[in-house]
């Protein structure tokens, strides 16, 4: 009984967290050119400035080349910020990528928890 009371106390409180986040999660975006650009908004939702890094990666999440504007950048409280990624197709004529914003711990402080939020996107390439 007192377990049971446990793990509902702990699921009530729970209901409060907050966590980084990024919008869009994920998109269709159709490309005349050899690349594609998505403009992505990583969102901090703690009460204190926060760094972060915005990287892009291919399906299976290995690091792509990748123009990422701006590619690290403070993130106000409870703000968002833009940033562009643009992306080649590679020769290809559909792309697959992951668009990850990812916090970067501040040195000195007594906890490096590094979160990592990401959104999928696919690009077709229009002849």
């Amino acid at each position: 009984m007192k377990l049971v009371l446990l793990a509902a106390f702990i699921a009530a409180g729970c209901g409060t967290s907050v966590a980084q986040s990024m919008t869009p999660m994920r998109g269709k975006i159709s490309s005349f050119g050899d690349t594609f650009t998505v403009r992505v908004f990583p969102y901090n939702p703690y009460p204190h400035k926060i760094r972060m890094a915005v990287k892009a990666y291919d399906q299976d999440f290995r690091p792509i080349e990748a123009h990422v504007f701006p590619s690290e950048t403070m993130v106000g409280s409870r703000t968002s910020r833009s940033v562009l990624v643009s992306v080649g197709f590679n020769n290809k004529k559909v792309r697959r990528v992951r668009i990850c914003a990812e916090s970067i711990p501040f040195p000195g402080r007594g906890t490096n928890i590094k979160a990592q939020v990401c959104g999928r996107f696919i690009a077709y390439r229009i002849d």
